[in-house]
């Protein structure tokens, strides 16, 4: 009846599950996705090697391993995709569910590799941020909430949502990971917006979030002193700031030549936080302009599929993946060129670790799913009917 009513896409029930994966995929973000990697690895190629050097070994480690954190990031990508959004929902929610667990947990076992922030757990092998796979989770579970919310008789969502945001803020601020915070209040605020948000709870959560920042510069030694390097208009030249931003004004348009860059000797963060240095140094504005554009390809394609779909917990669920995805990478080079203040977090895809890829390939792929075609109809038709 529904179908009757405002209309389908055919499919026919005998498609085997790939060609019909293959059909409804939005192909141009997963090419963008996979292009990404491979810049990656070629940035990685360059970056990653002083720092093998220095710490005795082999000259390709990084990259070796990035390389096979890819190949699972992938992986999980296309098996993602391939869920139903209801197969999504159950996915991000008991993800969700783990990465809070290992949060929690955190204090008490995890470890701060020398930089001041309990963010990892050391596996000995490799390590493990849970709040990198937090995030698509507790999308998931946002949207699933407010979702819920819009149906007769259903739960207070909105209010449920913005409790564990709160709490996942106060843990994530203890470690402290004060970008992560951000981007979790920035991905609550997204899907709540597109929920249907007034616009004068919108201004207040703003003014407290201002409010909220002001407090941790007067309690937060760590806080205070990034706001302060980020304000100070003389910018010391022996910082991880100063190297980055002196090899993006070195490579200019065209770059100084492949392996010629001398950014990634000085940071020690070079393969990371700061890979978007290393490529602008190298390979000039031409390669950042890519860049650039494959992550907007990714992020406003998937915003116009969205906007044709019509039920809620995909519009709002994929809506907050898609922004929180283009605001990290966004994040990371603002950083880089100094327009935000520095917050430790990886360029999806591009920057090396193996929390981050295969996290990023998790987020990508609930978003692939989200924004396949499907044989539902659009919210275009029920407009185009109540029109005649």
């Amino acid at each position: 009846m529904t179908e009757m009513v405002h209309g389908a896409i055919p499919v026919r029930a005998s498609d085997p599950v790939l060609p019909r994966w293959w059909r409804t995929i939005d192909k141009w973000s997963m090419t963008s996705i996979l292009v990404l990697f491979g810049i990656g690895l070629l940035l990685g190629l360059a970056a990653s090697v002083p720092l093998a050097t220095r710490n005795g070994l082999d000259p390709f480690y990084y990259v070796q391993r990035q390389a096979f954190f890819g190949v699972m990031a992938m992986l999980a990508m296309v098996g993602c995709s391939m869920l139903t959004p209801n197969g999504v929902r159950r996915l991000g929610v008991l993800g969700f569910l783990a990465a809070f667990a290992a949060l929690a947990v955190l204090p008490f076992a995890g470890t701060d590799f020398g930089k001041g922030a309990v963010r990892w757990f050391s596996l000995g092998f490799a390590s493990f941020q849970p709040s990198e796979f937090l995030k698509p989770g507790f999308v998931i579970l946002t949207g699933w909430l407010m979702a819920a919310s819009q149906e007769l008789n259903g739960p207070p969502g909105k209010r449920i949502s913005f409790a564990v945001t709160m709490v996942i803020v106060a843990f994530l601020s203890m470690q402290p990971d004060f970008g992560q915070a951000a981007l979790i209040l920035f991905g609550w605020s997204v899907v709540y917006f597109v929920a249907g948000a007034p616009m004068v709870l919108i201004g207040g959560f703003m003014g407290a979030v201002v409010f909220a920042g002001t407090l941790f510069y007067e309690s937060s030694e760590h806080f205070a002193r990034r706001i302060d390097g980020f304000l100070n208009p003389d910018l010391d030249p022996r910082t991880q700031l100063g190297y980055a931003t002196n090899a993006i004004m070195e490579g200019g348009f065209f770059g100084v030549g492949v392996g010629e860059g001398q950014v990634k000797w000085s940071l020690p963060d070079a393969h990371t936080d700061f890979i978007i240095a290393v490529a602008a140094e190298e390979y000039g504005l031409i390669l950042v302009l890519c860049i650039i554009a494959l992550y907007g390809v990714v992020v406003v394609r998937s915003l116009f599929r969205l906007m044709r779909e019509r039920d809620p917990f995909i519009r709002l669920a994929g809506t907050g993946l898609a922004c929180i995805f283009g605001v990290q990478a966004m994040i990371n080079m603002g950083v880089a060129v100094r327009l935000l203040p520095a917050k430790g977090m990886t360029l999806p895809f591009v920057s090396y670790g193996g929390s981050s890829v295969i996290a990023a390939g998790i987020t990508v792929g609930m978003l692939l799913a989200l924004t396949r075609t499907r044989p539902q109809g659009q919210i275009g038709d029920i407009l185009f009917k109540r029109g005649r």
